[in-house]
């Protein structure tokens, strides 16, 4: 079974979280929560708790297809962890299908691998992303090869699918 990476930290958007958990699983993938640490619960912004199955340094990631990055305050938590910033890199130079979606983009910018890609994100990190080298898109949805992008929960039914397309 194809497997895919949701990483967690608290703060997360509940629902940027927990609606690519289950369509991807309704996709045929296993879906693996990855936090700082191993075993570790993570609260949502709105109540949700989660468990984190792996940490960055259990992956093997010739196992898996795709990386979602759920937004809210969770990615401003997850990039002062260098674990956690060093696996976007390594996701990203590898190939895998990344979703980001919201504040999702600040782990895209700390990871610098924005530099020359098209992307939209929710619009307080946009600076951000042109700072990093990015060319950002107030658009519901931006692919740019591996990368596909979101701006805000309104967008997911339009995200998933684009991310959902990649893996087929």
């Amino acid at each position: 079974m194809s497997k895919a990476i949701i990483l967690v930290d608290n703060g997360f958007e509940d629902i940027e979280f927990l609606y690519p958990f289950y369509r991807l699983q309704e996709a045929g993938l296993e879906v693996e929560v990855v936090g700082h640490k191993i075993g570790e619960s993570y609260s949502g912004k709105k109540g949700a708790s989660v468990m984190s199955d792996k940490s960055p340094n259990d992956l093997n990631l010739e196992d898996y297809e795709v990386m979602i990055i759920p937004g809210g305050w969770a990615p401003d938590r997850m990039r002062t962890k260098t674990e956690m910033v060093d696996l976007v890199k390594k996701v990203m130079k590898k190939g895998l299908v990344v979703g980001a979606i919201c504040h999702g983009a600040q782990m895209l910018v700390e990871a610098d691998t924005v530099k020359s890609r098209r992307l939209t994100c929710v619009r307080s990190v946009s600076t951000d992303v042109k700072n990093a080298g990015g060319l950002y898109l107030d658009e519901p949805v931006v692919t740019d090869g591996n990368l596909v992008t979101s701006r805000f929960p309104q967008d997911l039914p339009l995200w998933m699918p684009a991310i959902i397309k990649l893996l087929k």
